[in-house]
């Protein structure tokens, strides 16, 4: 119930509290944990402001006023005064640009169209409000009907190269954790996962991105080989897929025990099952994503004698 009515995932609430002591609920005699009202506006407050920009570690134990304050300092900053910029056009705009870019085959149209949203809304508003929707309405107009599989195809390969040169500023420093994105063996659409690996770009996390449909064996040998802190998978056709359980198994066997396991995608509530039966987090928006490579960013304490 705090999950949904925070909007952050249960993985991140218990890391929020266990690693940086966020909240501390009550426990019933089951263990079960029971959240004030004070404490979920407190989660939400905390929600708000790192999905601005600030870091959990810095603002996780600060008095409730003052994370109102941050908050509303946040709020106001995403609100640019119209005596002093000129009028952005609506992130919708840009949506149907990019739309009618796509249908037309149009490379240089589309190109334009996200250059100047990056421009206009940022690194984090072209994906929560062109890219990420874009994602979504190529699918459902491929599904009905009214794309081909070359129009999701060229929307998926001009996005690559456009994230791909978009995310350079945002590199990780050397010492940045890494992060492997792909879809598993099967999984055919890949434009959710190129907006995890520039997400996660823009987070400062080195991303080795694989592409669509890899079978688990290579996805783990992969995260071997670069010291992957995380595996992160999207899931979006097919939703019956009767091989894809075995591969999320199979993948999870695989990876090292300390190398977190995410999922997402439109596709992933038809697999809940193995989810969770295999301790993956799933992650629901972008929102939800930050909150989590936020939380997986430094590696739990270990004891010392």
């Amino acid at each position: 119930m705090v999950a949904r009515r925070t909007g952050l995932s249960a993985h991140v609430i218990r890391i929020w509290e266990k690693r940086y002591g966020a909240v501390t609920p009550e426990r019933t005699g089951t263990n079960r944990r029971l959240y004030s009202d004070e404490q979920i506006e407190r989660l939400s407050l905390l929600r708000d402001i790192t999905q601005a920009g600030h870091s959990i570690g810095h603002v996780a134990k600060l008095p409730p006023e003052k994370l109102r304050q941050i908050a509303r300092e946040s709020h106001a900053t995403k609100v640019p005064s119209p005596r002093t910029l000129p009028a952005v056009p609506a992130a919708q705009t840009f949506l149907d640009e990019c739309i009618s870019a796509v249908k037309a085959l149009d490379s240089h149209a589309l190109d334009e169209t996200l250059k100047r949203a990056a421009v206009d809304l940022g690194a984090q508003g072209l994906l929560q409000r062109v890219v990420a929707p874009l994602a979504q309405t190529i699918g459902d107009l491929w599904r009905d009907g009214s794309i081909t599989a070359a129009h999701e195809h060229f929307a998926s390969g001009a996005i690559r190269f456009f994230l791909g040169q978009a995310a350079r500023p945002f590199a990780g420093t050397e010492n940045a954790p890494v992060l492997i994105v792909a879809t598993p063996a099967g999984q055919i659409h890949e434009l959710g996962a190129l907006l995890v690996g520039a997400a996660a770009a823009n987070l400062g996390w080195h991303v080795t991105y694989l592409g669509a449909s890899l079978p688990a064996a290579e996805i783990a040998g992969a995260a071997r080989q670069n010291g992957a802190r995380a595996v992160a998978l999207s899931l979006v056709y097919p939703e019956d897929d009767p091989r894809l359980e075995r591969e999320l198994t199979l993948l999870r066997e695989l990876l090292p025990p300390d190398v977190a396991l995410l999922t997402g995608g439109r596709a992933m509530p038809a697999y809940l099952n193995a989810i969770e039966q295999i301790g993956a987090l799933q992650v629901t928006n972008l929102g939800d994503l930050s909150s989590t490579l936020d939380a997986l960013r430094k590696p739990a304490k270990s004891s010392k004698r």
